[in-house]
């Protein structure tokens, strides 16, 4: 797999790990009503969609893998772009539900024994 892709990976796998940790212990009402927790998540939320998205423009054969990776790609664009019409409920049903998934989906993807060695640098 090309260094890039791998750093798109290891981007996805950090932003989904930040999810988990703003998101644990808290519910959906904790979400709705607090904004700094909510623009912490859509922040990383927009990370794994332009991360998705470049592992898609380098590698096309890993849409595949990756369920939903253009849902996942438009998720992020309504996020940059259309920021007026983001659900509170909504965001908080992707954590719960579509974030496992794809967090597995990508750990899979990732070489053994490559916990993040990728250089920071590139």
């Amino acid at each position: 797999m090309p260094p890039e892709v791998l750093k798109f990976l290891h981007d996805v796998q950090q932003a989904c790990e930040l999810i988990e940790q703003f998101t644990a212990g808290k519910t959906v009402e904790d979400f709705r009503n607090d904004v700094q927790l909510r623009s912490a998540v859509e922040r990383q939320f927009i990370t794994i969609g332009e991360a998705i998205q470049q592992v898609l423009r380098v590698a096309p054969n890993l849409a595949t893998s990756i369920t939903e990776s253009r849902r996942i790609v438009n998720f992020r664009n309504v996020m940059v772009h259309g920021y007026a019409q983001i659900v509170a409920d909504t965001v908080w049903g992707v954590v719960e539900t579509g974030l496992p998934l794809l967090r597995d989906e990508v750990w899979q993807l990732m070489p053994p024994n490559s916990t993040t060695a990728v250089d920071e640098s590139e």
